[in-house]
């Protein structure tokens, strides 16, 4: 599935190696001055970095080319892309033969009857993450309330100031 949601619906296309990724977002009402800095800001939250993430590291600069006009949304659906940079295909060649144990490269295979885009894990990939971290920076500036979250606990560990050293025990 591609497209999620009624009232706020989005679509997710691209892949994980090919040019770009992105969103087409419907159901945002006209008049909502957005702040890109913000959706910046939520995009640099979700990027890689902690222990056991990809090492692949890619800018996040997008390009909104509809649903935008006079710094305001025009109720047409806003069409947000993203261009994939860092691609190193080649590393994924095996993929076609050997899926990942704890990815989705073998239920892709079956899903999309071999032919889906094996490379960095295609549909699948991390990297989709990124158009949905757009939708939801815009979601949330649709809302009258603000949202905020803590972490108080991960698994038996308490005292977050050591997670870096918890997590890199548990993933040994």
């Amino acid at each position: 599935m591609n497209s999620f949601g009624t009232l706020f619906k989005i679509t997710i296309y691209g892949e994980s190696h090919q040019d770009a990724i992105g969103v087409v977002i419907d159901g945002v009402l006209p008049g909502l001055k957005i702040d890109w800095d913000l959706v910046r800001h939520d995009l640099k939250l979700r990027r890689p970095g902690a222990i056991g993430t990809t090492p692949r590291v890619e800018k996040d600069e997008f390009v909104v080319t509809s649903g935008i006009f006079n710094e305001y949304t025009t109720g047409s659906p806003i069409h947000v892309m993203i261009k994939n940079e860092n691609v190193i295909s080649k590393d994924y060649e095996h993929l076609k033969t050997q899926p990942r144990p704890g990815h989705a490269d073998y239920v892709s295979s079956i899903k999309y009857k071999g032919f889906h885009d094996y490379r960095g894990g295609g549909r699948f990939s991390g990297r989709l993450t990124t158009p949905i971290v757009v939708a939801g920076a815009i979601a949330k500036q649709m809302l009258p309330f603000k949202f905020s979250h803590k972490i108080v606990q991960l698994g038996d560990l308490e005292d977050l100031s050591k997670m870096d050293e918890y997590l890199r025990k548990i993933s040994e």
